[in-house]
């Protein structure tokens, strides 16, 4: 197979593979410390770039912003508008427990069915499938109608300040709007909604924000033979359990609606029949679905205690406690709503509450924009039969930065994944399947002839 574009079907071939395999040996992992970054591999990586796909690094303007890279395809009519901007990231998330994989997570092994590695999915295989769909296009002489943008982060797992955020202020400050925004989100799932016999794509079109709070209790210390009433680590545990037996309430969005409204066709009655109730049985509908917990993100925003500490000896009564709670935010709430529902909780003036880090407001009134059926035309053509409905990404991506220079936004890459798959992502054995990663190449060949082909 040749840099042309494939079948839908079709397995990518060794050399392409390769590519991506290669850019998988790049240890290019985000830390919280900045110390531990090693950017020698974020510029290997670069360079396997520029080495790879010659015809992006000669026909393509580019500029850096740290070790994030914003291309320019110029497109041939000067309309005003950009047509798409195209994201994706260069990082990946640290190994833990790196003896558990089947191949080591930076060999970027290839066999006969996968590319193995760390980033494999989450998200070097996008980067450089828009890259390779980009590659082929210029081969073949073809033209976007209207600029498109490429920007590929190099700190999307630590928040994206020093890359995304800089991009999207350049083509901010250069007056770029877009038709189009695409980034990572969304994926086509296998066997995992329920009630659903086929493939459903799930078209992400905003995102929850997220906050992570800090509760700290100090005290005088002292010996354990002689406490007082309550102890700093009994008194922030009571705070910690407060916060998570009163969770923010369920209700559906009109993004949940529109969700469940698009995916009411493909199940079978009696539940299509009650769903057809849905915005006189909302509240029931909401219910039934925080009853999952993969689900449930979609109707409240969740409470997540991750970190507790105190105290250094058990004959010590501790000085100090701390506990951080992290919560994902959904479209309607807000940070300051989470700082004012933890403190209305907790009752407590001792416990101190207060934000821990970055925190991100939800995407403003998610919706599919204009654009959404160019992506949901294009799932039905790579997988013939899939259910393609609307969902919001329930973490952070680096689309929350460019949010108001595009008039549609979507999230999403059409990958099939099962509940093992997804398992992957940010764990142990992430893998892509050559199928896989010929769609996603596919997928934005596709785009980029749409685009060419706009009027």
């Amino acid at each position: 197979m040749t840099r042309s574009a494939q079948s839908p079907a079709a397995a990518v071939d060794d050399a392409t593979a390769e590519r991506l395999a290669a850019a998988l040996r790049c240890r290019t992992v985000s830390h919280e410390e900045p110390e531990r970054i090693d950017y020698t591999e974020f510029d290997r990586l670069l360079a396997h770039l520029e080495q790879a796909y010659p015809l992006v690094h000669t026909h393509l303007a580019w500029e850096s912003f740290g070790h994030s890279r914003l291309y320019r395809w110029q497109g041939s009519a000067d309309t005003g508008t950009a047509g798409a901007i195209l994201l994706a990231h260069m990082d990946v998330v640290p190994v833990d427990g790196a003896e558990g994989w089947t191949h080591p997570p930076f060999d970027g092994v290839v066999d006969s069915e996968f590319v193995w590695g760390r980033g494999a999915i989450d998200d070097k295989s996008r980067v450089l499938a828009i890259l390779e769909a980009v590659e082929q296009a210029l081969t073949e002489g073809v033209t976007p109608r209207e600029t498109v943008y490429l920007a590929f982060g190099h700190d999307e797992e630590i928040f994206g300040s020093d890359g995304a955020a800089r991009m999207a202020q350049r083509l901010r400050e250069t007056g770029v709007r877009a038709r189009l925004l695409i980034d990572e989100g969304g994926v086509i799932t296998s066997g995992i909604a329920d009630g659903i016999d086929v493939p459903v794509a799930t078209i992400m079109v905003g995102e929850k924000g997220f906050a992570t709070v800090r509760l700290s209790v100090s005290d005088v210390g002292g010996h354990s033979s002689m406490p007082g009433r309550q102890t700093a680590v009994g008194r922030l545990a009571r705070a910690v359990a407060r916060i998570q037996d009163h969770p923010f309430p369920v209700r559906l969005t009109p993004v949940t609606v529109d969700m469940v409204t698009r995916l009411r066709g493909f199940m079978a009655q009696p539940r299509r029949g009650g769903l057809s109730l849905l915005r006189v049985a909302g509240p029931v509908v909401a219910r039934v679905i925080a009853m999952n917990p993969t689900s449930e993100a979609m109707v409240r925003t969740t409470t997540a205690p991750t970190v507790i500490k105190g105290g250094v000896k058990p004959n010590v009564l501790p000085q100090l406690a701390e506990a951080f709670v992290n919560f994902r935010i959904l479209p309607g709430d807000s940070v300051a709503d989470v700082l004012a529902h933890c403190r209305r909780v907790v009752r407590d003036d001792v416990v101190r509450i207060e934000l821990d880090g970055v925190a991100s407001e939800p995407s403003r009134e998610p919706a599919a924009g204009p654009d959404f059926e160019v992506v949901a035309e294009l799932a039905r053509q790579l997988v013939p039969g899939v259910a393609v409905t609307v969902g919001i990404v329930p973490g952070a991506t680096d689309s929350r930065y460019y949010d108001d220079l595009a008039v549609t936004r979507c999230n999403f890459a059409p990958i099939v994944l099962t509940a093992a798959d997804l398992d992957r992502i940010h764990g142990t054995d992430e893998r892509i399947s050559r199928t896989d990663y010929a769609r996603l190449i596919r997928f934005n060949r596709l785009l980029v002839d749409r685009l060419a082909a706009q009027v």
